[in-house]
């Protein structure tokens, strides 16, 4: 992927939009004014873009949106990499030419974002430098994937001798709990489906088939228990390891609310876990695998797909 030259004269882009909430049919590329960094802010030329699964359900309805304080006309995906080409007054931790990645809610896929450096993913975005030896489509998939699995991580804090049941082990945010946790030590026993289990086993998992029987299941893969459990899909498995006898303090969620379990948000990860994760990444400690990448012109199809939830990996958008 070719980097893009800076260019701080850029006056218009384009971006992804939507003047209705709904499904992959609403989002229209669209030629935009190119919004400017200001006081404290940094603008970043986006070059990949990364979908999450809350990407579209916040956009799915008005109800929603407005629960994640969006509007109409809005934009569209979250996760973004590129390279910082405008920085405003007052801001010294980055400077132009900079590789830069992270999350600006409902705004990233398009040419332009502009970043508060001092903001967070809810409100003003935020920027991090990426590593030597991780490229723009790598970077522009760590942030809400990572984030949401460290604290997740967190809540369970698995660690040698735990055995650790991931649900939905093999989706975007499953990749990266699945390996932080067995470099805490721990053995992951990870749900999906038939032809997730050779995708579960490259990231360290033990494959189990999800649905009916799925206890039975685990209690001949893992005879002296399960310890602890992180729900990435709905409830089935904290329900499941509920009737395993894990107890509760050692279960959370992510999708779902169950009452007596506290659940997990990414915005709440511990600062520099997002740093931590692109130097395990840089290092080759941790692996992201991409499932398909689509040019801008494709978000609709891009999105179908990651839509599906039957994509082992990422789902990245060029710019």
């Amino acid at each position: 992927m070719q980097q893009p030259s800076v260019n701080t004269s850029a006056t218009t882009s384009r971006a992804v939009q939507l003047e209705s909430f709904g499904g992959p049919e609403v989002l229209n590329l669209r030629e935009v004014p190119a919004p400017q960094a200001g006081l404290g802010q940094i603008r970043v030329r986006v070059t990949a873009a990364g979908l999450n699964p809350m990407d579209w359900f916040m956009t799915s309805d008005a109800e929603t949106a407005t629960r994640f304080g969006l509007g109409l006309p809005s934009g569209f995906g979250t996760d973004y990499a590129g390279v910082v080409d405008q920085v405003g007054d007052g801001v010294t931790e980055f400077a132009a030419g900079d590789r830069v990645f992270g999350s600006a809610l409902s705004r990233a896929v398009a040419d332009y974002v502009v970043i508060d450096v001092a903001g967070t993913i809810a409100a003003g975005g935020d920027a991090h430098h990426t590593p030597d030896g991780v490229d723009d489509r790598t970077a522009a998939i760590l942030a809400i994937g990572g984030c949401t699995a460290a604290a997740a991580l967190a809540v369970v804090k698995p660690g040698p001798g735990d055995t650790l049941l991931i649900g939905g082990a093999g989706g975007g945010v499953g990749v990266f709990a699945v390996q932080l946790a067995r470099l805490a030590g721990a053995r992951v026993i990870g749900t999906g489906s038939a032809t997730s289990a050779d995708a579960l086993r490259a990231l360290g998992a033990e494959p189990v088939a999800y649905g009916d029987g799925l206890v039975d299941r685990l209690r001949a893969l893992a005879p002296a228990g399960v310890t602890a459990a992180i729900d990435l899909y709905g409830t089935e498995t904290a329900q499941a390891a509920r009737e395993l006898s894990v107890p509760d303090e050692r279960i959370t969620t992510i999708a779902a609310q169950v009452d007596g379990i506290t659940p997990a948000n990414g915005a709440n990860a511990a600062p520099g876990a997002i740093e931590e994760i692109a130097r395990l990444v840089a290092a080759g400690q941790l692996r992201v695998p991409i499932a398909a990448s689509f040019p801008v012109e494709q978000i609709r199809a891009a999105v179908e797909l990651q839509a599906g939830r039957h994509v082992h990996g990422k789902v990245v958008i060029d710019l």
